[in-house]
């Protein structure tokens, strides 16, 4: 199965919106490390100095920490994935080097194994 031009270029644009959401979610509680792979690190606001403050500053710090690991994942899978595009790797899976399902790629644009390997 070849992805025909048109299909591609749909797949495509809803990876770059993707693209685009996650990094807006991302900047509202991570800063930019590397933004050609994705890489952040969550930020919290200074409160103060004293220590009801800082338990303040550790418990933002702390419930971000996962939502921005979980949006980094997203975006370094659809940076992944865009890359692909550029090289004409998209759509073999990662595991089996089969063709990963239409179906699936369009269900999941930034899908890296197919739906057996999953």
């Amino acid at each position: 199965m070849t992805i025909d031009p048109q299909t591609l270029s749909e797949l495509k644009e809803a990876l770059l919106t993707e693209k685009t959401n996650l990094e807006n979610n991302l900047g509202r509680i991570a800063k930019s490390v590397d933004s050609k792979i994705g890489d952040y690190e969550p930020v919290f606001d200074e409160i103060g100095n004293d220590r009801e403050d800082n338990t303040t500053e550790v418990e933002e710090y702390t419930d971000n920490l996962p939502v921005e690991i979980a949006l980094e994942k997203k975006l370094q899978n659809v940076i992944l994935a865009l890359s692909k595009m550029e090289d004409g790797t998209y759509g073999v899976c990662e595991n089996c080097r089969q063709e990963i399902a239409l179906e699936r790629l369009k269900a999941n644009p930034s899908a890296q194994t197919c739906i057996t390997c999953k």
